[in-house]
């Protein structure tokens, strides 16, 4: 990368996150006049907790998209996972292994998820939508449309408790936040994963292993799915089938919204977490505004929209610009008179 293009993307990086900051100080500043209850302390607080699980989700989420993959099936693979810690804990397994056992689930789901990608040559969105299907139908069969619970109170630790006034969960989301940023931008491996994202072919003749590094980035996708399961299930004292449906699609708007590019080649864990952040405090601040909850929906996705628009512009320009001069008719020489 050259000298220019390297200030380029840091002058670009420095402003997506000057700009996600502004978002959530322009959503502070609206929703504090629409409740007296947004802005404290213990407030914001409860934003981390409840959105730690999309947290999770979408810093796996970061690096499967930066590796130039996507993942629809996590919300799938948090229900299985969530379903399996069930039946493990039932079957007599104690809860330590029985937890271990279900993250191990939800990490082979993940590692399936590689390995089709890479066996079947197809693309990530057909493979993840079809492992989607598999997962939630597997998660929904084995608790028989219900749940499971009886789980012994100490078991609230992971989604209940909070340590030093902090929610357990919130910690849990920013120590993954950490050791997946260090990964992605100070080792070896990280960078392997950068490659791939912005041109497999030039990465592969660089030496690095493309298809073991997809069936990394998706392992580690379910990983962090089944963390974010483990933190729900603990959260709401259940197992469920229909755990995790719609957390995808969250995930993907927070890893967009924090400037990623969908194509590949790009990750920003910060700006993941500010923007998993941002999101959170959308829905937080139209509850305790009494407004209506559907629009929430709707601003997350014009937010989507205006960000993905706002990245691309340089390329709609161009674009833009090649349409204009396709359709400006040529002017034809004058030959002048001999």
């Amino acid at each position: 990368m050259s000298g220019d293009s390297f200030l380029a993307q840091a002058r670009g990086g420095a402003g997506r996150s000057a700009g996600l900051i502004g978002l959530i100080v322009l959503e502070l500043v609206v929703f504090s006049l629409l409740s007296p209850h947004f802005f404290t302390f213990s407030n914001l607080l409860n934003v981390t907790r409840l959105n730690a699980e999309i947290g999770l989700i979408a810093l796996g989420m970061a690096v499967v998209i930066a590796s130039g993959g996507i993942d629809l099936s996590v919300g799938a693979i948090v229900g299985l996972s969530s379903v399996m810690l069930g039946v493990y804990f039932q079957a007599g397994l104690p809860l330590p292994l029985a937890i271990i056992m279900a993250i191990v689930t939800a990490t082979a789901c993940g590692f399936l998820n590689g390995l089709l990608v890479v066996v079947l040559r197809l693309h990530p969105l057909l493979v993840t939508l079809g492992t989607l299907s598999a997962f939630r139908g597997i998660a929904v069969g084995m608790s028989g449309g219900g749940g499971f619970s009886l789980y012994p109170d100490d078991f609230i630790v992971f989604g209940q408790s909070y340590t030093a006034g902090i929610p357990f969960q919130t910690i849990i989301w920013v120590v993954a936040a950490i050791l997946v940023g260090v990964v992605v931008s100070r080792t070896v491996s990280g960078r392997s994963v950068i490659l791939v994202g912005t041109s497999e072919e030039p990465a592969r003749l660089a030496g690095v292993r493309v298809g073991l590094v997809r069936i990394l980035v998706y392992s580690l996708s379910g990983l962090l799915a089944g963390i974010s399961s483990l933190i729900y299930t603990s959260r709401v004292f259940s197992s469920r089938g229909d755990a995790g449906g719609g957390l995808e699609l969250l995930a993907i708007a927070a890893v967009v919204v924090g400037g990623a590019s969908i194509r590949g080649g790009e990750i920003s864990i910060a700006r993941t977490v500010l923007a998993t952040f941002a999101i959170g405090l959308i829905s937080n601040g139209f509850s305790l505004g009494n407004l209506d909850t559907s629009w929430q929906y709707i601003a997350v996705g014009a937010l989507m929209i205006a960000v993905v628009v706002f990245n691309e512009l340089p390329s709609i320009r161009r674009a833009v610009s090649r349409l204009a001069t396709s359709l400006t008719p040529k002017r034809e020489r004058k030959v002048s008179p001999q």
